[in-house]
């Protein structure tokens, strides 16, 4: 097997796939392009309907406001405001036309009965909110008025109440980031690997079966398995371009879709090792769907017939990103041997800082060594006229 001619193939598709200004757009450039503004226009919409503003002071319309209430919004930064019975009607079209935030109402005597009442001797007084979910301001009226509330019944329970002591949340920003990455992006980049290899792997295999341009390099002097191994280097690189463009705009967009003032997503709280074992798990996952596609694409007359036998294939791979949203990184390396599967979890793995040297060094090899098999297996399916002939 000659390097020269194997470097004569991967040129040669290089030169098939960039000259095509219409594959460079739809592949590489439009993915990225078209997630980034998806999410960052998600991540605004979702950000201006339920954000509210910093100084936000709401206002309550209570029907029989006490007067321990009273002093307790006061303090809470609530304006109160009272209305009748025969008015509260109207603050409920108000609450539901998003004119009005929040609707209280009280039992008339409810301070005599907050007094009277013993637990198990009667029916504790019973308070009524009207609220709309869908209107920011009206949640966090309603979100404002239960914790004053629970405060509130606290206060007349305990006296020394253990949930009002010092609490503190001792993650770090990098576990924080860790922990949104790793359940995020391994699905997303299974989505994205395997959409880049759909891109190009079927265009060369059935496309050039079914433009006939195949039997013009099956009767040249290249060898089966360096027209295979070409093949497979040159597509997995293409499409190594095509996830890295999906990712960036991915990265580029995650801050503004999750919300950057509320949670921090340090990537640089990733090192250089981080990145170099994220990198060769991603470079011989690449290999082994370009492989596995290729293969797949061989058996096919057209391009949309390689679409259609590609598909079982596609749904696998995401189901298998899926499992990155649920539960914690396996330990035992035997999980490691499962193909695409192995992958998703060393990626969360390494996104969570958990992963181990043998765990990737594991999931590399079995990548690679399947890739190996689907370029033997697709160098079969060049040697058979029936496949590459059939009609």
């Amino acid at each position: 097997m000659k390097k020269s001619n194997i470097g004569a193939i991967i040129r040669k598709e290089f030169n098939r796939f960039f000259t095509d200004r219409r594959l460079v757009m739809t592949a590489i450039i439009l993915p990225g392009l078209m997630i980034y503004l998806l999410y960052s226009f998600m991540g605004s919409a979702m950000s201006n309907m339920y954000s509210v503003e910093d100084d936000f002071a709401p206002t309550a319309y209570v029907v029989n406001a006490p007067d321990s209430i009273a002093a307790l919004a006061q303090e809470a930064g609530m304006t109160l405001t009272d209305v009748s019975p025969q008015e509260a009607e109207g603050v409920r079209a108000q609450i539901v036309d998003k004119q009005a935030e929040l609707l209280a109402v009280f039992p008339a005597d409810f301070d005599a009965q907050v007094a009277a009442y013993a637990p198990g001797a009667g029916e504790a007084p019973n308070i009524e909110l009207y609220y709309n979910s869908t209107d920011a301001d009206s949640a966090e009226a309603y979100a404002m008025f239960t914790a004053m509330l629970d405060g509130y019944e606290s206060s007349l329970v305990n006296k020394f109440d253990v949930n009002r002591g010092v609490s503190a949340d001792l993650a770090s920003e990098r576990d924080t980031a860790g922990q949104i990455f790793s359940s995020m992006l391994p699905l997303l980049m299974m989505m994205f690997l395997f959409s880049g290899c759909m891109a190009v792997a079927p265009e060369s295999i059935a496309g050039e079966k079914e433009r006939g341009s195949i039997a013009t390099l099956l009767v040249t002097p290249l060898g089966r398995g360096e027209l295979a191994m070409g093949k497979v280097i040159s597509l997995g690189c293409i499409s190594l371009l095509s996830g890295a463009s999906s990712f960036l705009g991915t990265m580029l967009s995650l801050p503004k879709l999750m919300g950057a003032g509320d949670v921090a997503l340090e990537a640089a709280a990733y090192g250089a090792g981080d990145y170099a074992a994220l990198f060769a798990v991603i470079a011989s996952t690449v290999l082994l769907l370009t492989g596995m596609i290729a293969v797949l694409s061989a058996f096919a007359k057209t391009v949309k017939e390689a679409s259609m036998l590609v598909m079982p294939l596609m749904i696998v791979s995401m189901l298998v990103g899926v499992t990155s949203m649920f539960g914690d990184v396996h330990a035992q390396l035997g999980w490691y041997c499962i193909p695409l599967y192995n992958s998703v979890q060393c990626m969360s793995g390494v996104l969570a800082f958990s992963a181990s040297a043998a765990a990737v060094g594991v999931t590399v090899a079995v990548n690679l060594a399947l890739a190996a098999c689907m370029t033997l297996i697709l160098r079969r399916l060049f040697n058979s006229e029936s496949v590459m002939f059939s009609r």
